[in-house]
């Protein structure tokens, strides 16, 4: 029988691509995203696909009902993927918007695992997969409160993984850095909401360094991949035998993690301010 999977943030980029491609290599997907009128577009390429917010709790777990009542009741693998950023100088973002960051990016994830764990248990095996950043690993400026989420992320991921050690369930992190989406679109729509750029401290830098940046929808970063190459990390992870507690994407995950474990940390972030 074909594998499952259940792969949040579907509508574009990193989930879309591993909904596609795993879908073409036989598993039974189940591609999520949060926008109805984005479930139906992936219904016409032929995805099964269901609507999944992961700041709604009653459509995570509507979600994963529909998703077992199709599987008849298990589940082999979960990709939680989907996250937004808010970028800004940690002294200007809301608390209000550190609070919805932090329902997306992690406790979404958490009660969607938390929902996943009994089934895997009930069957004996499983996989969660949680997609990661290199700014899991390190810090950069402008980016605190994703950086903020992604570091609790991997303590949470981490923390996981020990204590499912004797379950047969494997729980791992995908490390990617800069991977062609449309990340720094959705990110400048909540610099748009939530910041006060004009009122800052820090208007000069705003306008004459990260605005133009937002901006700069169709510039790439010379490291930049595409979502391709998270999916072949995706598909090593599902595949192994016994896989790595981490899979890191690209050339800056793979010095981030070499620094951080080399550099004091004042030297760590003199390297990475001029970023």
């Amino acid at each position: 029988m074909a594998r499952s999977i259940l792969i949040t943030g579907c509508s574009s980029g990193i989930g879309h691509d591993a909904a596609t491609t795993l879908h073409r290599r036989g598993w039974q997907v189940f591609a999520s995203c949060r926008k109805p009128e984005d479930v139906d577009r992936l219904r016409a390429e032929g995805l099964t696909a269901l609507r999944l917010d992961y700041e709604d709790e009653a459509s995570i777990h509507a979600a994963l009902a529909e998703v077992l009542t199709a599987t008849g009741g298990t589940l082999d693998a979960l990709f939680n993927n989907g996250a937004y950023a808010v970028p800004a100088a940690v002294e200007d973002v809301p608390t209000d918007a550190l609070r919805a960051i932090f329902e997306a990016n992690l406790f979404g994830w958490h009660t969607l695992t938390r929902a996943v764990l009994p089934i895997m248990r009930a069957q004996g095996h499983g996989r969660i997969v949680n997609c990661s950043s290199v700014l899991g690993l390190v810090a950069a400026k402008w980016r605190g409160a994703y950086v903020a989420t992604k570091f609790a992320l991997e303590g949470l991921t981490d923390t996981l993984r020990m204590e499912m050690a004797d379950t047969g369930i494997d729980v791992i992190l995908i490390e990617p850095g800069p991977i062609g989406t449309a990340f720094r679109r959705n990110a400048a729509l909540q610099f748009e909401r939530w910041i006060d750029w004009q009122g800052s401290a820090r208007a000069t830098q705003y306008r004459d360094s990260l605005i133009p940046r937002l901006q700069a929808q169709g510039a790439k970063d010379r490291f930049e991949m595409p979502p391709s190459a998270v999916t072949a990390k995706l598909i090593a992870a599902l595949d192994a035998p016994r896989p790595r507690a981490r899979y890191f994407v690209t050339t800056p995950t793979h010095i981030a993690n070499v620094l951080r474990r080399v550099l004091p940390t004042r030297l760590l972030d003199r390297a990475l301010g001029r970023a």
